[in-house]
C-alpha cells in the first residue's frame, strides 16, 4: 500500500460497530486497571524479597570473612571449577535483584502518569489483534472526533429510528454555530457606538478637515463622507444624538462639492437621484475615463475582420458586450487608434457604446425614409446607413452649420451613400418636411452623462439650464412626432434620447409629450440592458408607461449616462395638416409653460416697445392718481427721463 492509502479514511462505521468499539474500548480500560494494581502489589512482594536477599547476602559475606581469618588446618581438597560456577550464578542473583529495583523505580514514577499514556508502556501485554484493533481506531478517530463528547445515555437513544432526526439535529446546531460566529465577525449583534462625525455645533466645518497650510484635507473629508453614508444607511442606531437627517445630508453635499469639485446646486441635484450610496460610486464613476470603444461599418468589413487586422498592427481589444454584435472596447495600442489605415478606409469609427443604443432602439429597415434630427457629428447616422445596408433615404440634419462639416466628413469616409445632409432649425420640421417612417432624436442637453468627458459641466449648470434645455427638448419632440407618418408599414417610430441624467431633461418631457400628443404611445425599446424610467419623482408622478423607458449609469454599466424612449405614432397629429412652424410651436410652448408655472422671470428676452407701452400707462396712472391730466405733461420726454435716471444709477453702481 502506498502513503496515500495508509492515511485514508475509512468508511463510517455502522451504529452495531460504533457500539461494539465503545464497549470494547471500556474492557481494555478495566484490563489496564486490574493489571496496574497487581503490578503494584507485585512491586512490593518484590522488594520485600529484594531486601531479605540483601540481608542474606550481608550475612554470607561476614561468614566468609571470618572462615578466611580462621582456617583450620585439617580442610578438604576444594573444587575450583564448582566454585567458579557458584560464583558466576551470584553475580547473576545481584544483577537480578538491580534490575527489580530499576522496575521498582519505574513503577513508582509510573502511578502519577494517567491511563491513557499506559497504553504503549512495559506493563501492556495485549495480543496482536488487539494492537490491530487500537490502530484502526486511531486511524478512524479523526472521522468521529466528537464521539467521545456523547455519554452512554445518549448513545443508547440513538438507534435506527431516530437517527435520521438526530442528523439533523446536529446539523442544525451546526448551522446555528457559524451563523453566530458569523454576526461576530462582522458585528451584527454588538452595539456600534454613535461616532460624532459632523462638525460641532454652531461651526461651519470640522478643524480637522483642513490641512496646516489651509488647504481642504481630501483625506479626511473621504473618510467622513464614507462614515457619513454609514449613518444615512442605518440611521436610528448610528445617528448623533441631537442630530437630524437633513445635517447629515447637508454635509455630505458640501463635502461632495469640496472634494470632487462640484456647485452645490449641481450637487444636489445629482444626489437625489440615487441612494447614499449609490450617489457616492455615481460621483466616482464620473471622475474615470469611460473605455475607448470603436464601431465596425458593416458596409465595408466584419468585426472579425476588423479585430484580426487591428490585433495584427499591435491593438489589444475584445467586444464591447453580449448587446452589440458591431462594437469592439480598445484597451491599449502600438499605433494611434484615429490613424490607422483601417480608419481612414471607413471600417471603423470612434464612438461611444451608449452612442449605439439609440440607433438599436429605432432599429431602421431597408428602402425607409428617416429622420436624425441632429445628427452631427455623424456617428449614430452612418450606423443607420450601415444598418440600412444603404438603401432607402437618411435626412442628416443639424442646426450648427459648422458641425456639419464633420459630418459630412463622416458620411464619405464610412462610404454611406444614402444620405442628404441639410441645415435647419429642427423645430421647422414638419413644415420643411415630413411624412418620415422612423426619427431619431438625439436631443441636446445638460451633458450630466458625459461629465467624465467634460469636467467643466460641474460648475457650468444653473438652474436657469434646467429651464431652458428641457424647454427647446419639448419643441423639437413635439416636432419629431408631427413629422411622422402614422401610416407608415412598419414606422411611425420616434426615439427620443439624450445623454443626460436629469429627471427634467427625460422622464418629464415624455410625460408631457404624452399628454399633448394621446396620438402616440411609448413601447418596448428592445434593449436588453439598462434600468427602468421614474414613474415619480420627488413628489412629481409621470404617466405609467414611462417605466419602459430605460436609463443607463456610468457606475452600473461602465457606459457614459443616457437616456433613450422609443414612441409608437399610431394617429394623426392634430398639427399634422397646418404644419406649425417654429414660431408657432414655440409660442404654443411659452403658453403650456406658462401656465405651469415652469419659466422664471429672466427665461425670455425683453420687447422693448411692449414694455414702452407698459411704461407709459403706468405713467398716465400715476399722474392720475396725483390729479394731473396726463394729456397736458409730455409723456414721451418724461419717459426718457425715467430711462436716463436708471441708466446713471447702473453705471454708479
Amino acid at each position: 500500500m502506498g502513503r496515500r492509502a495508509k492515511n485514508k479514511q475509512g468508511a463510517p462505521p455502522s451504529l452495531d460497530e460504533f457500539q461494539e468499539s465503545k464497549q470494547r474500548k471500556e474492557e481494555k480500560k478495566r484490563q489496564r486497571d486490574s493489571k496496574i494494581s497487581n503490578s503494584k502489589l507485585q512491586n512490593k512482594k518484590v522488594k520485600i524479597d529484594s531486601s531479605n536477599n540483601k540481608d542474606k547476602k550481608k550475612s554470607k559475606k561476614n561468614k566468609v570473612e571470618e572462615d578466611i581469618t580462621d582456617i583450620p588446618d585439617d580442610l578438604p581438597q576444594v573444587d575450583y571449577d564448582e566454585l567458579s560456577a557458584a560464583r558466576k550464578s551470584l553475580f547473576d542473583n545481584e544483577s537480578d535483584d538491580d534490575n527489580e529495583e530499576e522496575k521498582e523505580s519505574k513503577l513508582e514514577t509510573l502511578d502519577d502518569l494517567d491511563n491513557d499514556d499506559l497504553d504503549n508502556d512495559e506493563f501492556d501485554d495485549d495480543d496482536d489483534d488487539d494492537d490491530d484493533d487500537d490502530d484502526d481506531e486511531i486511524h478512524e478517530k479523526p472521522m468521529f472526533s466528537d464521539d467521545e463528547d456523547f455519554s452512554d445515555e445518549e448513545i443508547e437513544k440513538v438507534n435506527a429510528a431516530n437517527m435520521e432526526e438526530y442528523s439533523k439535529q446536529l446539523d442544525l446546531e451546526k448551522e446555528q454555530e457559524e451563523l453566530e460566529a458569523e454576526e461576530e465577525l462582522i458585528g451584527l449583534n454588538q452595539v456600534q457606538p454613535r461616532a460624532k462625525i459632523l462638525p460641532p455645533q454652531g461651526e461651519d466645518d470640522d478643524p480637522a478637515s483642513q490641512t496646516k497650510d489651509g488647504a481642504k484635507d481630501l483625506t479626511f473629508i473621504r473618510t467622513r463622507m464614507l462614515e457619513i453614508v454609514k449613518v444615512l444607511e442605518n440611521f436610528k442606531e448610528l445617528s448623533e444624538e441631537g442630530r437630524s437627517r437633513s445635517e447629515y445630508i447637508d454635509q455630505l453635499i458640501k463635502d461632495i462639492c469640496d472634494y470632487f469639485g462640484y456647485n452645490p446646486f449641481l450637487a444636489e441635484k445629482l444626489f437625489n437621484l440615487f441612494s447614499p450610496s449609490e450617489a457616492i460610486e455615481f460621483f466616482e464613476a464620473n471622475e474615470i475615463h469611460r473605455p475607448v470603444t470603436i464601431r465596425t461599418n458593416t458596409l465595408l468589413t466584419t468585426r472579425r475582420n476588423l479585430a484580426q487586422a487591428l490585433v495584427n498592427r499591435g491593438v489589444n481589444l475584445q467586444p464591447i458586450g453580449p448587446w452589440t454584435k458591431v462594437g469592439l472596447q480598445i484597451f491599449d495600442s502600438q499605433v494611434p487608434i484615429g490613424a490607422t489605415p483601417e480608419y481612414l478606409s471607413g471600417q471603423y469609427i470612434l464612438q461611444a457604446a451608449s452612442s449605439f443604443l439609440p440607433v438599436m432602439a429605432l432599429d431602421p429597415q431597408e428602402n425607409e425614409r428617416i429622420l436624425d434630427m441632429a445628427a452631427a457629428p455623424g456617428g449614430k447616422t452612418t450606423y443607420i446607413s450601415a444598418m440600412m445596408k444603404n438603401t432607402g433615404c437618411i435626412f442628416a440634419n443639424d442646426a450648427n452649420k459648422a458641425r456639419t462639416k464633420s459630418l459630412i466628413a463622416n458620411i464619405h469616409r464610412l462610404n454611406c451613400t444614402n444620405t442628404i445632409v441639410c441645415n435647419y432649425d429642427a423645430r421647422e420640421f414638419p413644415k420643411i418636411i415630413g411624412g418620415f417612417d422612423r426619427i431619431l432624436l438625439d436631443a441636446p442637453c445638460s451633458g450630466t452623462g458625459v461629465i467624465g468627458k467634460d469636467q467643466s459641466v460641474k460648475t457650468n449648470r444653473s438652474p436657469k439650464d434646467f429651464i431652458d434645455i428641457p424647454h427647446l427638448q419639448k419643441q423639437l419632440l413635439l416636432s419629431a412626432i408631427d413629422s411622422v407618418d402614422h401610416m407608415s408599414t412598419n414606422g411611425g417610430i420616434i426615439v427620443y434620447s439624450t445623454c443626460s441624467v436629469m429627471v427634467e431633461e427625460n422622464e418629464a418631457v415624455i410625460d408631457y409629450a404624452l399628454r399633448k400628443r394621446p396620438n402616440v404611445k411609448l413601447v418596448e425599446s428592445g434593449l436588453t440592458i439598462g434600468k427602468d424610467g421614474f414613474t415619480s419623482f420627488r413628489g412629481k408622478t409621470f404617466d405609467s408607461s414611462v417605466k419602459l423607458s430605460k436609463r443607463y449609469y456610468p457606475h452600473v454599466y461602465n457606459v457614459d449616462g443616457f437616456f433613450v424612449a422609443k414612441f409608437k405614432k399610431f394617429a394623426p397629429s392634430p398639427f399634422d395638416k397646418s404644419k406649425a412652424g417654429a414660431f408657432e410651436k414655440e409660442k404654443m410652448a411659452r403658453e403650456e409653460a406658462l401656465k405651469e408655472g415652469l419659466i422664471s422671470d429672466d427665461f425670455a428676452k425683453f420687447d422693448d416697445e411692449e414694455d414702452k407701452k407698459i411704461m407709459k400707462e403706468s405713467i398716465k396712472h400715476s399722474l392720475e392718481r396725483k390729479g394731473i391730466d396726463p394729456r397736458t405733461v409730455n409723456i414721451d420726454k418724461k419717459l426718457t427721463n425715467l430711462e436716463e435716471k436708471d441708466e446713471e444709477e447702473k453705471k454708479l453702481k
